[in-house]
């Protein structure tokens, strides 16, 4: 065996080992995230929220995602509902149930669901990725609730800036202006789109990347603008990829690697960055789904604090590690 192929058969590997950490192990000691293990919620259950979002509120942050249990009825679709305080030990809220709300047929699709918070109206706001079973609809569809864990009420579907839509990312700036990202097929890139007073539109083209990426994720950083995306290769992991700004608008960088590419972005691809700012420190944290098609309940998480700064971004290898939330501050075991 050559040494590329070993690096490479070790990568794997290890992704496979830590994956195949148990339940007893995940729920431990409630303080470590074991990336790649069934993560259970407060019910024992592994959590459900697939594609998924997380927004702050107050001390609270709430997850939701996809819900794909093996029980769903073939008539709806769900959205996982969870909350939490230190982004470990996570609380089932409720599955939020949609009915084919655009008449989309035997196969319709709703993935990669976010709520954003809109002070001016006091209402969440619901963004999804829409569409029918051979994915030409290509909308998003927004739904509206008083409560963050409330009963979503369907609004209306439609293709932002006019473009068709597949996947769809959120990002809150510092300031609190919200932003849709997609994916644009036929453009081949995707774009980040500055949303409306009242979120339920969006109100103007921030920026185009042009790059034929999905799975887009934004943080700020330290005067910079990090964007991550997945190449289109369906439920297929590769090299996710970042490029820099310092402005939304751009100019964007040139497109480098997270993580060795051999390892495919360690089996995951990106839906979020999530940055705590702590006491102490500023912590980054890369948010992945590692898709089990065939058995998408038993899909799961890669979630790991990336080394970032100075223009760069790098996925460590995946290992067990523990988030303090009031100081920012991560520790990574050595195994």
């Amino acid at each position: 065996m050559n040494s590329t192929n070993f690096r490479t058969a070790l990568l794997v590997f290890t992704v496979l080992f830590i994956s195949s950490v148990s339940l007893t192990a995940q729920d431990k000691d409630g303080k470590t995230i074991y990336p790649g293990a069934v993560w259970p919620d407060d019910h024992g259950n592994h959590i459900q929220a697939h594609g998924g979002g997380i927004i702050k509120l107050g001390a609270t942050y709430y997850w939701f995602g996809e819900y794909r249990a093996k029980d769903n009825l073939p008539e709806f679709r769900y959205v996982g509902c969870y909350s939490s305080t230190d982004l470990v030990n996570w609380k089932f809220l409720k599955k939020i149930q949609f009915p084919d709300p655009e008449n989309l047929g035997a196969g319709w699709v709703l993935e990669r669901p976010k709520v954003y918070y809109n002070n001016r109206t006091k209402k969440f706001v619901m963004y999804m990725h829409l569409d029918d079973r051979s994915y030409k609809f290509a909308r998003v569809g927004v739904a509206v609730s008083d409560k963050v864990d409330g009963e979503y009420k369907f609004v209306k579907s439609f293709r932002p800036l006019g473009l068709e839509s597949r996947d769809i990312g959120q990002f809150i700036d510092d300031d609190g202006t919200s932003y849709l990202v997609f994916e644009s097929r036929p453009t081949r890139g995707f774009y980040i789109a500055k949303l409306s007073d009242d979120y339920l539109n969006v109100a103007e083209q921030t920026c185009f990347i042009s790059a034929p990426l999905e799975g887009g994720a934004i943080v700020h950083y330290n005067g910079l603008y990090y964007a991550i995306g997945s190449a289109l290769t369906g439920w297929d992991p590769n090299p996710n990829k970042f490029a820099t700004a310092k402005s939304l608008e751009g100019p964007w960088s040139e497109f480098k690697d997270i993580a060795p590419p051999e390892s495919k972005t360690y089996g995951s691809q990106s839906t979020m960055l999530i940055k705590v700012a702590g006491s102490k420190d500023t912590t980054v944290i890369f948010m992945g789904d590692q898709w089990r098609p065939s058995s998408q309940w038993d899909s799961r998480y890669l979630w790991m604090p990336v080394e970032i700064g100075e223009g760069k971004l790098k996925l460590p290898e995946p290992k067990p590690w523990k988030l303090n939330i009031k100081t920012g501050q991560v520790k990574v075991e050595n195994k």
